[in-house]
């Protein structure tokens, strides 16, 4: 009669467990970024278009930052979580600006008088684009703000974040750093 305990069920209620509560493996591989909590990984699709004028009427288009990554960011002054958020990116953007990461901060529908108040109270190196008619937020389907979507350089969406993130925190900084070092 064997008197070792079959461990093979119990390692499977371990690896199950494991995988249940989100643990990921150490990560080996310089290039593979681990997604801090909040990040969604999502099933990569096409970036719907992004052409609009900021603040000031310089124009953006995300078609012609191919070859980078971008931080798509969609907010509006009366969402809590955004007025939250706001400084946070303020600090993320200064922290990264030396990187090649690109920065679309989008404004859903709201007047420039009541944006350019917003981000000079609380995040006045911003400058943000204006989606005055609120079609290019309608296009991107956010299901609430702030929103965030990460697009690769190939123009495709990646990754997505559906609330506010402490994005100037040492993991979210590290994660943006990682993914700008993916080829």
């Amino acid at each position: 009669m064997n008197m070792l305990p079959d461990i093979s069920g119990m390692v499977f209620r371990v690896l199950a467990g494991m995988l249940m509560s989100g643990f990921t493996w150490a990560d080996a591989s310089p290039s593979t970024p681990v997604v801090p909590k909040g990040i969604l990984s999502i099933a990569a699709y096409p970036s719907p278009p992004l052409e609009l004028n900021d603040i000031d009427g310089n124009p953006f288009s995300l078609a012609q930052k191919k070859g980078r990554w971008v931080f798509v960011h969609f907010w509006a002054s009366w969402c809590g979580p955004c007025r939250r958020e706001m400084p946070a990116i303020q600090n993320m953007v200064e922290k990264l600006k030396t990187s090649s990461l690109v920065f679309a901060i989008v404004n859903t529908a709201e007047d420039e008088d009541t944006v350019f108040t917003f981000l000079g109270l609380l995040a006045p190196d911003i400058v943000s684009l204006m989606d005055l008619d609120g079609q290019v937020t309608e296009a991107w389907q956010p299901r609430g703000l702030p929103s965030t979507y990460l697009v690769d350089p190939a123009g495709i969406v990646r990754y997505q974040a559906l609330g506010g993130r402490p994005w100037d925190d040492d993991e979210y900084l590290k994660f943006l750093t990682r993914l700008l070092m993916q080829k």
